[in-house]
């Protein structure tokens, strides 16, 4: 009989319950009882929601972030928190987000440095490492969660992150190597292993998607040493793999003393039967056939043809899961009751996607005919999109076709540019920006939520939203920054903003996902070619310019974002969607520059978590990324100047790249790292201007005049003083008026001393 399972399930709840009650305690609203119980019904509710299959997840729940919880159960996290005051509760929260609930501020550093979890939009927190880390192992957190799930009788699989990857995933702050520290790690998992078994756990996830990553010797021996170490548990071990092929590491993974090894099927298709030749005849293979990544219906008939055989040679050793964890797709597809009907019956969330996997077990376990009527309907749903006019869009196609090849060169140089762009910009030393939005107050949420509603019409809405606007201008020229923002107060998000108003988008209600702790996007679902219907942008923009006299950034998301944060269509090259979204965009810069816009920002935050894992695949990538970029920026004059921004990604291995964007200003996260992240510079000369992000905005801490000034004279040990740009890490939408205006006040004030200090108050910014 086939085995079926779920490697984890979206944490935040079908109406994002857990999103509230974190902002609720934060702010005081909440105690810590009243989070812990909220915690404890949706773990609840996530379970039955799972009811059907054989064995569920346990330990995928989490406060804010998987790895930190598993920093939290191996007793290790950043020094300068270990010490402080409060519950373990209080500390979790100070790592992740720089204060507790419980603080006015926190005089302990900078929160845990945030940055993308593989090739996702989630972010995790990265451990930190020095030669003297320690592991002391806290087990509560599990204990409680396989607690609760033995009193409810539910077949509970404990799922953790594995050394390796823990390792992997983390940065030494000291120069030292990591896995020097495998020594002292690997006795803490072992007694964590044997605390789940002493709890009634017969099996434990251990998650090591490291493993579809090039590995050298040193991590691919770590790998060895690990297992051959872990393999006297009292539990028996499904290692679990995801986000694509083991490749070279296939034969590694097999040979590893674990009981059962989990694959990515839907990524790794072809290497499903290299791995059953390979497997040793007494270990479980389980199969992740449903992708835990989109949001397309999985074609059943299809995957059980390719199944049959597989179970016919495997039988009891056959388990079938999702890909990877469900934390990347919505909850559950039944709550949408506004999609078009023809499009949504080509979808699943995470609900739709579990009952998938329990289909094609009974198919497998009792015969096809058994779910005949299940089978039918989903053919039905597969050839219906397959042949449905609105997916294909030939004019679309013919456009993208005729693109010419100097569709993505600017005219000028940069250095030509850079010197008219300062003839017309006449901006100072250090000129301070942000990064796009600002405060998403009640009045614009409420506001938004009565337009859908009917209870304003279009000129009421238009009213409200340039009353934002104005307040956005009055306060930026208050505190006297150099270029201004109209602070997107009608955009919803930077991505669904602009597919609301794209051809080939649609749009859920309720489609929520996790980034990290308690910010939740909505990403756009694109399942059709892309075309841009009218301008997008040009009303709100032109409004806030003539408010002022300093120059308003046009804003803008990027194409590569575009793709990057929407549930993607899977029927043709990404490379193609891309294309197709540049263009949009090409159309949108060049009416923005007819209305006299000077600075025109694409934002293109999502550019480096597209790259694959692999990094002989990166020249592909990176090619027809940076492509599509140019083609939607460099249509422009070189009087017009073109800024992109970027927000925590390392960007070290692929700095080339991003020179060759060609953008004049680019705006990058460095505040929780230190501006550790400008190494890439050491031993690039980067061309242009670069706006290091001065004001870490997921932290609701302030950050002073003396911060910003070090850090600032930090960067410019790495890049010239006068192309560097003084800005916040991201945009603003998540913080609040009374946090932002001191910020940036300081920010400012930091600028016009950092002038002084250089002796360069008059001057202009040069080439």
């Amino acid at each position: 009989m086939v085995t079926t399972h779920n490697l984890g399930f979206p944490r935040i709840g079908a109406a994002r319950e857990l999103k509230f009650a974190l902002e609720s305690y934060w702010d005081g609203s909440t105690g810590e009882n009243d989070l812990s119980q909220l915690a404890a019904g949706l773990r609840q509710e996530h379970w039955q929601r799972q009811t059907g299959l054989d064995w569920l997840p346990v330990g995928d729940f989490s406060l804010y972030d998987q790895v930190l919880d598993m920093s939290f159960t191996l007793g290790h996290l950043p020094a300068r928190f270990a010490k402080t005051e409060g519950s373990s509760l209080d500390r979790y929260f100070r790592v992740a987000r720089g204060r507790s609930a419980q603080d006015t501020d926190c005089q302990c550093g900078a929160a845990g440095e945030l940055t993308k979890w593989f090739d996702t939009n989630y972010h995790y927190i990265v451990p930190e490492f020095d030669a003297h880390t320690s592991f002391t192992i806290d087990p509560s957190r599990l204990r409680q969660q396989l607690a609760e799930a033995n009193a409810r009788d539910i077949k509970a699989k404990p799922v953790i992150i594995g050394p390796i990857t823990y390792l992997w995933l983390g940065k030494s702050i000291d120069g030292s190597n990591r896995l020097d520290l495998l020594p002292k790690l690997l006795p803490a998992y072992a007694a964590l292993l044997d605390d789940m078994a002493a709890q009634g756990a017969s099996w434990v996830q251990i998650d090591e998607p490291v493993l579809v990553t090039a590995l050298d010797a040193a991590w691919r021996h770590a790998f060895h040493l690990a297992y051959h170490q872990l393999q006297h548990s009292n539990t028996r071990l499904l290692l679990a793999t995801y986000f694509g092929r083991l490749q070279d590491n296939l034969q590694l993974a097999c040979e590893l003393p674990v009981a059962g090894l989990h694959l990515d099927a839907s990524s790794a298709p072809d290497e499903v039967d290299r791995l059953i030749d390979w497997l040793p005849s007494h270990k479980i293979l389980s199969l992740g056939v449903v992708n835990g990544r989109n949001i397309w219906k999985t074609d059943l008939n299809s995957l059980l043809e390719r199944l049959e055989p597989i179970h016919a040679r495997l039988q009891d050793r056959l388990w079938l899961a999702p890909s990877c964890s469900l934390l990347h797709v919505p909850v559950d597809l039944d709550r949408e009751d506004k999609f078009d009907p023809e499009i949504k019956q080509w979808m699943a969330f995470a609900t739709q996607k579990l009952d998938e996997i329990q289909l094609l077990a009974r198919a497998l376990n009792r015969g096809r005919d058994t779910v005949a009527g299940q089978l039918a309907e989903n053919a039905q749903a597969i050839a219906s999109r397959t042949a449905s006019p609105r997916v294909n869009n030939p004019a679309v196609k013919s456009a993208v076709a005729k693109l010419a090849k100097t569709a993505g060169q600017r005219h000028g140089d940069y250095e030509t540019r850079a010197r008219k762009q300062a003839s017309r910009l006449t901006l100072p030393m250090f000129p301070t920006t942000t990064i796009g939005s600002f405060p998403q107050t009640t009045t614009i949420r409420q506001a938004r939520r009565h337009l859908r509603q009917g209870k304003i019409d279009q000129a009421d809405y238009r009213s409200i939203m340039r009353a934002e606007i104005s307040r956005v201008i009055r306060e930026q020229a208050s505190l006297g920054l150099d270029v201004m923002v109209h602070g997107e107060a009608e955009r919803n998000d930077m991505v669904e903003y602009f597919g609301e108003q794209l051809d080939g988008y649609t749009f859920s209600q309720y489609g929520w996902v996790q980034s990290y702790g308690s910010r939740c996007v909505k990403p756009p679902i694109l399942f059709g070619d892309v075309g841009r219907r009218h301008p997008m942008t040009l009303e709100w923009t032109a409004y806030a310019q003539s408010l002022t006299d300093k120059p308003v950034k046009g804003m803008l998301t990027g194409p590569v974002t575009m793709l990057n944060w929407s549930f993607v269509r899977d029927d043709q090259p990404r490379a193609e969607t891309c294309r197709q979204l540049a263009l949009a965009i090409r159309e949108e810069v060049l009416d923005l520059e007819r209305i006299g816009t000077k600075i025109i920002q694409i934002d293109e935050a999502a550019l480096r978590e597209g790259l694959p894992l692999r990094k002989t695949q990166w020249k592909g990538y990176l090619a027809w990324a940076i492509e599509s970029f140019r083609i939607a920026a460099n249509g422009v004059s070189d009087e017009t100047q073109i800024h992109t921004h970027m927000c925590y990604s390392e960007f070290n291995d692929i700095i080339e790249s991003i020179a060759a964007m060609d953008a004049d200003v680019i705006t990058i996260e460095t505040s929780r790292s230190d501006m550790a992240l400008l190494d890439a510079f050491k031993e690039f000369a980067y061309p242009n201007q670069i706006g290091p992000g001065v004001y870490d905005i997921h932290s609701p801490n302030i950050p002073t005049q003396e911060q910003i000034i070090h850090l600032m004279q930090k960067a410019a040990k790495y890049l010239p003083a006068d192309r560097l740009w003084i800005n916040p890490d991201c945009g603003l939408k998540t913080r609040r008026w009374e946090e932002v205006l001191p910020a940036l006040g300081n920010m400012v004030e930091a600028a016009k001393r950092l002038r002084q200090l250089t002796g360069t108050n008059a001057s202009t910014v040069s080439t």
